[in-house]
């Protein structure tokens, strides 16, 4: 696992969060039940975001959107558009690489239910900041939903009422990048068809445009 500067795998300043990080772990002794790190390349110029780890995906495997529904549509999207050395990921010693690439999530800890509140995303807010801030001019953001999106927004001072969710929306964030945005690739939204396959890879093929045309 990289070393990064804007991750604490000790970082307990959610006491709910942290609470049910310990519940998990002794109900589940080999998962990760940690914070997520990041995960991708150091020098990446996409950065996907999204809403937290799911149980008995990335709490478990310690690798972000592996080993849940959601992560299928997604490294599949990832390896069609060239930022993935494979479709599937499987478990976080699998080999998986990640091209110009980088996924993170607006909340790094396992929330009940899935849904953290308003004063976890806010406290978890600054890591996203120094993430964004890591990343070089014309770098690209994809949000994938809109807590994530809205979070984003925030870690970088901005007005949420200056930038609404939609998806495949573009929004000029400062130096230089854009922020995409996606409805989340979850079992809910690709199942009720909110979200095709077809929807979501168009949204990583303008990233690549995008990227492409900023070399």
């Amino acid at each position: 696992m990289a070393d990064w500067p804007f991750f604490d795998i000790n970082c307990r300043r959610c006491e709910r969060l942290a609470g049910f990080l310990d519940e998990v772990g002794e109900r589940y002794p080999d998962y990760h039940a940690r914070p997520v790190a990041p995960f991708g390349a150091a020098d990446a110029r996409l950065l996907v975001v999204g809403l937290a780890p799911g149980m008995h995906g990335a709490n478990a495997t310690g690798r972000p959107f592996t080993g849940d529904f959601a992560g299928v549509l997604l490294y599949q999207t990832l390896y069609d558009c060239g930022f993935a050395s494979a479709a599937e990921s499987r478990h976080a010693g699998d080999g998986l690489e990640l091209i110009d690439c980088r996924i993170t999530n607006a909340v790094k800890c396992l929330p009940p239910q899935n849904k953290p509140v308003g004063a976890e995303i806010n406290a978890c807010n600054d890591f996203l900041a120094r993430e964004l801030e890591s990343l070089g001019e014309g770098a690209v953001i994809v949000a994938l939903g809109g807590i994530a999106h809205r979070a984003v927004v925030r870690a970088q001072g901005l007005r949420q009422k200056d930038f609404g969710f939609g998806h495949a929306r573009e929004h000029c964030l400062p130096g230089t990048r854009t922020m995409l945005d996606s409805y989340h690739c979850s079992r809910y939204n690709t199942q009720t068809r909110r979200l095709t396959d077809a929807m979501f890879q168009a949204v990583f093929e303008r990233a690549r445009e995008l990227l492409d045309s900023r070399r």
